[in-house]
């Protein structure tokens, strides 16, 4: 059974920092890309941030750009997510996705066919 667990939400004041932090298992995607997806209350998942299979390249959504820094570490089969500078805006439940057909990053939502349940990220004064 393939599990996404996801872990490192939590709520924060606007400005600060997180890295959320994604452990796969019962299938290996060290082929695949991979990325962070996410939901805000009331509208549609979006993409955030994606990885190579290698992780030498990524992409990131304009949102994320120059914020966020998507990494993994495919012998540790694991996928980060370091967010700098969050605001209000950045709330949404956060999930670690992988793509069966892309070993280059996508921003394509429907490129991602496997993501955990979330993470939940909330920016508040």
């Amino acid at each position: 059974q393939v599990q996404f667990v996801e872990s490192g939400g939590g709520l924060v004041q606007p400005g600060a920092s997180l890295t959320l932090s994604c452990v796969v298992s019962g299938r290996d995607f060290s082929k695949n890309a991979m990325g962070w997806l996410r939901q805000a209350p009331g509208k549609e998942r979006e993409f955030v941030a994606a990885t190579s299979w290698s992780g030498k390249s990524t992409y990131f959504a304009d949102s994320a750009k120059g914020r966020f820094t998507i990494s993994r570490d495919n012998a540790k089969n694991t996928l980060s997510l370091q967010m700098n500078r969050l605001n209000p805006g950045d709330t949404a439940v956060y999930f670690c996705a992988a793509s069966t057909i892309a070993t280059m990053p996508s921003g394509l939502i429907y490129d991602y066919d496997y993501w955990g349940q979330g993470t939940q990220v909330t920016v508040s004064s």
